[in-house]
């Protein structure tokens, strides 16, 4: 492809303080630059302990062990999501019951939420999809009035904020990701966050494959041993090195993807207000990320016409999720907690057009004007059926 869809962003100093690690001698998990980006991204947030994990999954594995998630219990959450926010509750022998999305954000549809709670329900999984926020309140209430845990998926929403408070503070915990397709990022990598302290002590042994040694090293017990399940969650300091590089740019980062995706919606404006596509929306109060500008289209049948035009002038845009519902293991594992009717519909109408922070002028352009010239070559098609967003 002559314009990828992603190219992993390096700010510049990754490959120092990966050889200082090395110098160092220390690559295992929880060294100094483990702790370093930990405290970095506390102090980002504002409030919250956080770990460093290997990955997302790892997070939100470790959130549903936190959670006391047991087999037979019921955790609602929106089936269009990556499988790991449901993968990591299935594990524990939950039920993930899956709830219908917004038309506007494509975040869980909060007003549905209430009706799929059950005895079982032990928690809620908003997922932040595409930096933007979930309608946390209404969540946060639902929850208390229940007693459940709130878990924030946003594995692409670090630097997000909803109604000035930044996304991954709001839940019990939250996790985030720094996979290579994220905005920051070390590769393979994640955070949990963990928001009410009576979990702070159990996550670090959980975390330690069930061990104490957190303790033994901070000079609380003389020798450490198995006192819980765990697992390895954690990162190793290169991996950790080089997410240290990017965490102190993240703002810089984000402001240039936000550009990117601010051009695009401008050069779209017109066909969003004539009514031949939806962009993403952003409601009062939220702010976003730039992590991902999506289009979406009229039927499955352009998005597929679409996709293959940008791909024959080497572009790489790309479709999204499918529905995990609808999908071999959540028919096994899950079920609707609600009709799904906007799931079943976007993903194959959206498309994804290629964000990140070196993607050069000339390819903006370039993209945009293959989109315009796609996207025009129906207008009459779409003039004749009269189909608006």
């Amino acid at each position: 492809m002559t314009i990828r869809f992603n190219r992993p962003y390096q700010v510049g100093t990754e490959l120092d303080h990966i050889r200082d690690a090395l110098e160092c001698g220390r690559l295992a998990g929880d060294g100094p630059y483990t702790k370093r980006c930990s405290e970095l991204i506390e102090s980002y947030l504002g409030s919250g302990t956080v770990l460093l994990t290997h990955s997302c999954t790892a997070a939100l594995e470790m959130a549903a062990i936190l959670a006391g998630i047991q087999p037979g219990d019921e955790v609602i959450m929106p089936s269009y999501t990556f499988v790991s926010t449901a993968n990591a509750f299935v594990l524990r022998g939950a039920i993930p019951v899956f709830v219908d999305i917004r038309q506007d954000t494509l975040n869980i549809d909060e007003r549905l939420i209430e009706a799929a709670i059950t005895s079982r329900t032990k928690a809620i999984v908003p997922v932040h999809y595409a930096g933007v926020a979930c309608e946390m309140d209404t969540i946060l209430e639902i929850a208390r009035r229940h007693d459940l845990l709130v878990i924030e998926d946003a594995a692409q929403a670090l630097g997000s904020r909803y109604k000035g408070r930044r996304l991954g503070t709001l839940g019990d915990f939250a996790a985030f990701s720094f996979h290579e397709t994220k905005n920051v990022v070390s590769g393979e990598g994640g955070a949990l966050v963990i928001n009410n302290p009576c979990f702070i002590e159990r996550a670090e042994i959980i975390r330690e494959k069930g061990t104490n040694r957190s303790r033994f090293f901070r000079g609380e017990v003389d020798k450490y041993t198995w006192v819980d399940i765990g697992s390895s969650f954690l990162p190793s300091e290169l991996t950790a090195a080089f997410l240290y590089a990017q965490l102190q740019h993240i703002d810089s980062i984000n402001n240039q993807r936000i550009t990117i995706w601010q051009q695009y919606r401008a050069a779209l404006d017109d066909l969003v207000v004539s009514g031949h596509i939806r962009v993403p929306i952003v409601p009062p109060g939220c702010t976003h990320n730039g992590h991902l500008f999506y289009l979406l289209l009229r039927t499955h049948m352009e998005q597929v016409d679409f996709l293959a035009t940008l791909k024959s002038n080497g572009i790489n845009a790309v479709f999204h999720y499918v529905p995990l519902h609808d999908s071999v293991a959540g028919k096994r594992f899950g079920r609707t907690g609600s009709a799904m009717s906007v799931t079943e519909d976007v993903p194959g109408r959206l498309v994804r057009l290629p964000l990140f922070p070196s993607l050069t002028e000339a390819d903006v352009t370039t993209v945009l004007q293959k989109t315009r010239a796609e996207l025009e070559r129906n207008t009459l098609e779409r003039s004749q059926q009269n189909t608006h967003f």
